[in-house]
């Protein structure tokens, strides 16, 4: 074996130990990396934003997985913590689903009474009343002789729902004038005083509206508020 060859075998020999190496530095580098992520788990984003109080359904999330070190402790894992639950506020695309985001449907506390109206779909839902939601429930009664004022009152201040049925046509025997052809039947949790208000509201009101109340507000109107006439309205110019 001449010089030149000599040079070339330990070249080669060279070469080999380098990229072993770099091989071994790589291997080093990435064992480093899955040291440090760790474990990877199961959680779930959502696809779509969320109104509050809207039930909860799997196509509205999709799963991922991430290391088990940068996930928040209160993260939904597992389907069932969140299917057939409602959303406990507004959720936005691309939150992670946490615990405090979801709440169970909303049921009846020892005292109420579930009672269930119809409502008119174009005025009195508009698509945005959900169970667990809170309303006010607004009642429009025409004056008892020609000379008294039509009223409209808040008979219930706070009202909550606990469910809502699908559109349907309205009885066409049912006399009570109507400002569209489908209604909504909406369940409510009351109390028994407020219950027979509901009842006579919708057998003997005009019209029966619902008016949202924002997440989280717990005030009422006051009393003198709750009653309205046309001709009492100071603001009014006639």
């Amino acid at each position: 074996m001449n010089s030149r060859q000599r040079r070339g075998v330990v070249l080669l020999v060279v070469s080999v130990l380098c990229a072993g190496a770099a091989l071994a530095g790589v291997v080093a580098v990435v064992g480093d990396a899955r040291s440090q992520v760790g474990q990877k788990v199961t959680a779930y984003e959502l696809t779509k934003d969320v109104p509050a109080y809207t039930p909860l359904t799997s196509s509205q999330v999709h799963r991922v997985t991430m290391p088990k070190r940068w996930l928040p402790g209160s993260a939904i894992r597992n389907p069932g913590d969140f299917q057939g639950k409602i959303a406990a506020i507004p959720l936005t695309k691309g939150s992670l689903l946490q615990s405090d985001m979801v709440a169970s449907r909303p049921e009846l506390q020892p005292g109420q009474m579930e009672i269930a109206i119809m409502i008119d779909a174009e005025t009195g839902v508009a698509g945005k009343i959900t169970p667990g939601a809170r309303v006010n429930i607004f009642a429009t009664f025409a004056g008892r002789k020609d000379t008294d004022p039509d009223v409209s009152k808040i008979i219930v201040a706070g009202a909550q729902v606990i469910d809502v049925g699908e559109i349907k046509a309205f009885d066409k025997t049912d006399a009570t004038q109507r400002l569209s052809d489908q209604g909504v039947p909406i369940t409510f949790a009351l109390g028994a005083e407020d219950a027979q208000r509901v009842a006579y509201a919708e057998s003997f009101a005009r019209h029966v509206r619902l008016a949202l109340v924002a997440p989280g507000d717990t005030s009422a109107p006051p009393s003198s508020a709750r009653s309205y006439t046309l001709a009492g309205d100071s603001g009014v110019t006639r």
